[in-house]
């Protein structure tokens, strides 16, 4: 085995880790260069890290920001012989980054497109949805349904989510229903609300 790799050169250095790189060294004794053992340590604590490498480079990570820490590399050929240690380079990491507290701006206003008695399909992601209508009739009643919970008071009715539809991306759509009773006539809604917004039926 040759002489030792030269120092190593750690470039970029983040909070959480850095990659180390030394100029290659040079076997001669006809086994061949097999690869490298860095040594890690960090000042204030007695743990050594023992790391290999078959290139001229390291990439490493899981590191403690404003921690100093120090590195040596061996060069180890084919026949198992190492060189001695390089020169030691201590790198110190800097301050994490601050958290990120700022929240997203807000979605716009939500509106659907084909929008049926007992469906409807959105443009924009929704979290929970009040689909609202109105009975032409007074004889007309909400009976038993599905897929939402619905309340009635005169003539008005709303069906709202349940639990397991209440998120919708655009695109998406969910179907419910119910069962209806009524006295004399029985024409259809014709004007829908979703969260208090008029939509445009089809």
């Amino acid at each position: 085995m040759d002489a030792p790799p030269a120092t190593a050169r750690p470039s970029p250095v983040t909070s959480t880790g850095l990659t180390l790189a030394w100029p290659a060294s040079t076997d001669s004794g006809g086994s061949g260069l097999a690869g490298y053992e860095v040594t890690q340590a960090q000042v204030g604590s007695d743990a050594l890290v023992l790391l290999t490498s078959t290139g001229n480079t390291l990439a490493l990570t899981g590191l403690l920001p404003e921690r100093t820490y120090q590195f040596s590399v061996r060069a180890r050929d084919g026949a198992g012989n190492r060189s001695t240690a390089s020169p030691t380079v201590s790198v110190t990491t800097p301050a994490a980054p601050a958290p990120d507290t700022t929240a997203p701006t807000a979605p716009g206003t939500p509106t659907a497109a084909a929008v049926t008695a007992t469906g409807l399909t959105l443009t924009s992601t929704l979290t929970g949805w009040t689909l609202g209508f109105s009975f032409p009739s007074g004889g007309q009643q909400v009976g038993q349904g599905w897929s939402a919970t619905y309340r009635q008071t005169g003539t008005a009715v709303t069906a709202t989510n349940l639990s397991y539809n209440g998120t919708l991306a655009p695109g998406a759509s969910t179907s419910f229903g119910f069962n209806g009773t009524h006295t004399g006539s029985n024409p259809r809604p014709t004007t829908f609300t979703l969260n208090g917004v008029t939509c445009a039926t089809a």
